[in-house]
């Protein structure tokens, strides 16, 4: 099932991310640019429903931008839950609190200093651990800095040409980035220091990177444009060679994503598709064709707790699509198992008890074989007024 924003009469939506919050709600945060003069610019929070996999028809909270700010370009949500960051068309950054429950939410806008009047930053991110904020602009500049204290840890003005994308690995050790001219390169965060630029043959642009998030892979997916085809690399981290591509999604891609337990990678279109691959395999589990009928996925995410992903176009607004791939156990149906295996086992222990006669039924006939060699040591009461239970005694 299928949610969309996209006829609202406010302005079309730009950007949008998923709020974890720490009582396990699931939220949406969206970014509206200004349409005329009497739609102004947003950002919208809505809740989620999984039981019908849609938004709220009305949203919880909203933030009217002054008309100098701008548009919403990016949004990115800090793994708490409780902050997340929106970079706007006029070349600043702000930060945002969510607090409240979702009968009454409010949003606290806060300044960054640091992050004034710097250019339109396309792409902007948190690490996994929420330690770390990166900011990467139009304008080819990357920043990496400490959060909560904006510490800059690089600031690298000429990082590219302009930066496409970019992803913190899982152990925050590592940043890709992407240029719009087709090269990615490494970053090693505790260094600040460029590390390496992804090796690519002539004919080959590397557009879109994301790190593995399962902890057992240590992968970084890139997706790679061939002429007029779309394959997805992957790389080694521990040496930066590519081992290997595959061509997973028809159209040119524009935005990636991968799930936050790392199972699933994927991939949006210029034309309006989205298909989910599982990493372990890297096979197609579900195909959206025409999601985005005609029109660039501007971001898309997964949900952080269910198989679900939110996209955004201009023309389309905001969908979110319920994914057609294995359910996932729950930990109580782990536990349900385990106890009925025990359960089981314990039965069949008690039915072999019950009819074994060779091992754990002693047979105790008088001439049969099995019969214990050996005397009890404590005998029955009755027995010591028998004269003859000691026999003969010498004196």
């Amino acid at each position: 099932m299928e949610n969309g924003e996209g006829s609202s009469p406010q302005g079309p939506v730009t950007c949008g991310s998923w709020i974890r919050r720490p009582e396990n709600v699931n939220l949406v945060v969206l970014g509206r640019s200004k349409r005329g003069n009497s739609c102004p610019s947003l950002l919208q929070i809505f809740s989620f429903d999984p039981k019908t996999t849609s938004l709220s028809s009305s949203p919880l909270a909203t933030f009217v931008f002054e008309a100098e700010e701008g548009d919403p370009v990016a949004v990115a949500v800090h793994p708490s839950g409780d902050d997340f960051v929106c970079s706007l068309s006029s070349g600043s950054c702000k930060a945002f609190e969510l607090y409240g429950h979702e009968t009454n939410m409010k949003l606290l806008a806060k300044e960054l200093v640091p992050l004034q009047g710097i250019g339109p930053q396309k792409c902007i991110t948190f690490s996994v651990d929420g330690a770390k904020f990166a900011a990467g602009g139009l304008d080819g500049h990357l920043r990496i800095m400490e959060w909560p204290s904006l510490h800059m840890i690089l600031d690298e003005p000429r990082a590219h040409k302009s930066v496409r994308d970019m992803d913190f690995s899982l152990d925050s050790e590592f940043l890709a980035s992407t240029s719009t001219d087709g090269s990615a390169r490494i970053w090693k965060i505790t260094d600040g220091v460029p590390l390496t630029t992804l090796s690519r043959n002539s004919d080959e642009k590397i557009e879109l990177c994301r790190f593995s998030k399962d902890g057992t892979k240590p992968f970084l997916f890139c997706s790679v444009q061939k002429g007029d085809k779309c394959v997805t690399g992957v790389w080694d981290i521990a040496t930066w060679n590519k081992i290997g591509i595959k061509r997973l999604i028809r159209k040119s891609a524009s935005v990636m994503s991968i799930s936050h337990d790392g199972k699933y990678l994927s991939l949006g279109s210029k034309d309006g598709d989205i298909c989910v691959v599982e990493v372990k395999k890297m096979q197609i589990h579900h195909y959206s064709k025409r999601l985005h009928l005609g029109t660039n996925i501007a971001s898309l995410e997964f949900c952080p707790s269910e198989r679900v992903v939110l996209t955004t176009s201009v023309e389309w607004g905001a969908l979110v699509t319920k994914l057609s791939v294995p359910k996932d156990w729950k930990e109580w149906q782990i536990y349900l198992v385990l106890l009925g295996l025990f359960l089981a086992s314990a039965v069949a222990f008690y039915i072999f008890f019950e009819n074994s006669d060779s091992f754990w039924n002693f047979p105790m006939g008088k001439d049969q074989p099995a019969r214990p060699k050996f005397k009890p040591i404590l005998r029955d009461p009755k027995s010591y007024d028998d004269s003859n239970s000691w026999g003969p005694v010498d004196m």
